[in-house]
């Protein structure tokens, strides 16, 4: 069982992956934890973070995101070797991802905008990986959460 809420592993060379997560014996809430990638390429950016999450998932199937958010994606990526959905909504939260993994276990991550300054991106997503399970995405944003 992951009991850290910062898990950025070295991805075969490549740079670490911003996570942060909530403990497992945290309550649920709107988010699982928070996600700060480093540009808005889907594939790419889709891809380090299903290899990140499977301690949390498993093997990774589909990606929700907000089509609006993200660029032109492909709708399969393979990651280690495996097919992964890429599914996008307009319908959903732009500063969510949704990640469904294994056995149909899932996580809802607030995703911080790569342009976002270091200092808030930061406090974002130690906010999201907090345990309060009240705070909803606006107000993990804005700083006014209570956890």
């Amino acid at each position: 069982m992951i009991s850290a809420q910062q898990f950025t592993p070295d991805l075969a060379g490549r740079h670490a992956v911003r996570l942060e997560m909530k403990r497992p014996d945290a309550a649920r809430g709107h988010v699982d934890g928070g996600w700060w990638p480093r540009s808005a390429e889907p594939e790419a950016e889709f891809s380090e973070l299903c290899a990140a999450l499977e301690p949390w998932i498993g093997v990774a199937s589909r990606v929700s995101y907000h089509l609006g958010t993200w660029g032109v994606a492909s709708r399969r990526i393979e990651v280690n070797h495996r097919v992964v959905r890429l599914e996008g909504f307009l319908t959903m939260d732009p500063h969510t991802v949704v990640v469904i993994g294994s056995d149909s276990r899932r996580v809802t991550l607030l995703m911080v905008p790569a342009a976002t300054a270091a200092e808030v991106s930061r406090a974002q997503l130690r906010a999201a990986a907090a345990t309060d399970p009240t705070a909803n995405v606006e107000e993990l944003r804005q700083g006014s959460h209570h956890g």
